[in-house]
């Protein structure tokens, strides 16, 4: 069963959201699931042809519109020019997801600094960046909600991924911080972290073949996560269910990141 099954389809009427990374992977997913609950979406990356083959895959799953606006998140200007067109388009913004993000395997040692940076500054600086812009459009709209998407790379100590882990640490940190200064606002701030998800390309590059298998074998629930349970855990977070969550990570990861070493043996 789909786990976005379980849902009404209009859960997430009336809502309007902006979803970094949102042309691939687990930001597409969400994306999907949104729109077809009847949330109308802007999703963004870097390349405009991805976007618009992916804005109009959504479009015609779901039957909603679908806009999709190129933007680099290392640029601020860039992002607040998204924030601007998704007004324009559709009157507000009360929903941010932020799960533009790089990674590559790299050993510590020959890590360069250039290449450190720029994961720091898609992961943590691009959702800092999305924040802030989003700002005044989530406190002017009212029961705005910025969906942060992290990892449990940094939960343990984890081989050839310090510039990632060190990201998405600070992405938590962003997380806790924001949803304490602008609860005020009626923003809530929350965070999904997840665990290997099969069916994305990150698994295909970060863990092929047998590192995969081991990976797999290391997960209490016997199996990798899939993407539409990634987006069913931010339709949770947006719904009226959720109203009272903020300052939480979410944890979606067949308890990979409590098991011990020894539950392998």
């Amino acid at each position: 069963m789909n786990p976005i099954d379980i849902f009404r389809n209009d859960v997430l009427a009336g809502h309007v959201a902006v979803i970094t990374g949102g042309g691939s992977g687990i930001c597409k997913g969400i994306a999907r699931a949104y729109a077809s609950l009847g949330c109308d979406v802007v999703i963004t990356s870097r390349k405009q042809d991805v976007l618009d083959a992916a804005a109009a895959e959504l479009r015609e799953a779901s039957g909603r519109e679908v806009l999709g606006v190129a933007c680099d998140v290392r640029d601020p200007a860039a992002i607040a020019g998204v924030f601007a067109k998704a007004i324009e388009r559709f009157g507000k913004v009360d929903t941010v997801v932020n799960g533009a993000a790089g990674n590559f395997l790299a050993p510590a040692a020959a890590l360069s600094p250039n290449g450190f940076k720029t994961v720091i500054d898609i992961d943590l600086l691009g959702t800092f960046h999305t924040c802030k812009a989003a700002f005044e459009a989530l406190k002017t709209a009212g029961d705005g909600l910025i969906v942060n998407i992290s990892a449990t790379l940094h939960y343990h100590g984890t081989p050839l991924q310090i510039h990632a882990s060190a990201a998405k640490a600070g992405v938590d940190a962003v997380t806790r911080n924001l949803a304490v200064e602008w609860g005020q606002f009626g923003i809530r701030v929350v965070g999904i972290a997840p665990g290997p998800i099969g069916d994305t390309e990150g698994m295909k590059r970060l863990a092929p073949g047998t590192v995969g298998e081991q990976a797999r074998k290391r997960i209490p629930l016997g199996r990798f996560g899939t993407i539409d349970e990634i987006a069913a855990a931010a339709v949770y977070l947006r719904s009226h269910a959720a109203a009272y969550v903020t300052g939480e990570i979410m944890v979606v990861d067949g308890g990979d990141s409590v098991a011990s070493p020894m539950f392998v043996l």
